[in-house]
């Protein structure tokens, strides 16, 4: 019993604090965080020690942040760090700081954006729109940053829809590169759903995508650059729900036992009678 009795460290406290924020479902940052917390029981080793891991969380999550005065949001992503900490938009030109626990951006300075030689406001342009109708939705728009270094323009995409009351929460993240000299477009599509209403199951699905277009002037680049990205998250996300449709009709029902281990069905009627007939006896 000994063994169970030894204090474990606070190195390994923290590493496993931090496993299991960085592992929260989508939009259950902050119940994952409470039960932590109460885990723990020790707020300032864990603001202390985890919060590299609620910024590596929010990070790779692509948390869509509110700036005060822009009509749209942007997004913390690990391209939009900045070396003193702080995360850049390219849209509105300004750097910001962020609180990765209240999801608040605050602290706004001007920033210089590299604009890739107009290529990067150009696929601004197209990219935003084509989020906004595609994306788009009653209770939450997808949302868009797109960053230039260089002769890479690097577009990151999210849109979530979170439903607690319902059971379930889910995320759609791609993140598309494409460089302005040779035309190569790298993308990577990401999507994970979490549900657990009686149960818990999560779906974690990622493509990789390679593909190249014709480098012209940056309008005409960015329009083919977005039927490029239109046409492989439709068939992503089309090839997605196909493939749960055949596990529903399959996979799913072989996880059910067709009949008891009698291998007949069981006549219900002859239960309840049976039922009946025992109360009376007992009577």
């Amino acid at each position: 019993m000994a063994d169970y009795e030894e204090e474990i460290p606070d190195e390994e406290k923290i590493t496993i604090a931090s496993d299991f924020i960085l592992d929260a479902p989508p939009g259950e940052f902050n119940e994952v965080f409470n039960d932590v917390r109460v885990l723990l029981d020790n707020d300032v080793l864990l603001k202390e020690g985890a919060s590299s891991a609620f910024a590596t969380y929010n990070e790779d999550q692509f948390t869509p942040a509110t700036i005060e005065g822009c009509d749209k949001k942007v997004l913390i992503t690990k391209n939009a760090k900045t070396e003193d900490g702080r995360y850049l938009d390219p849209r509105s030109g300004q750097t910001f700081a962020f609180d990765h626990l209240r999801k608040t951006a605050s602290d706004l300075e001007p920033a210089d954006i590299d604009d890739c030689g107009g290529f990067r406001s150009a696929f601004e342009k197209e990219v935003t729109s084509y989020t906004e109708n595609h994306y788009g939705s009653i209770t939450t728009n997808g949302v868009c940053s797109i960053y230039g270094n260089g002769d890479d323009i690097t577009c990151c995409i999210e849109h979530h829809k979170f439903q607690p009351n319902n059971f379930w929460n889910g995320r759609w993240r791609s993140k598309w590169t494409f460089n302005t000299s040779s035309g190569a477009i790298s993308g990577v599509l990401m999507a994970q759903v979490h549900y657990y209403e009686d149960g818990n199951v999560q779906m974690i699905s990622n493509k990789k995508i390679e593909d190249k277009i014709a480098v012209g002037d940056p309008s005409a680049t960015a329009t083919k650059f977005v039927a490029k990205v239109k046409l492989a998250e439709s068939l992503y996300q089309k090839a997605i729900s196909a493939n749960y449709n055949v596990m529903s009709d399959t996979t799913f029902k072989a996880l059910r036992r067709a009949l008891p281990i009698t291998r007949s069905k069981l006549d219900w009627m002859k239960v309840i009678n049976y039922k009946i007939g025992a109360e009376l006896a007992n009577k």
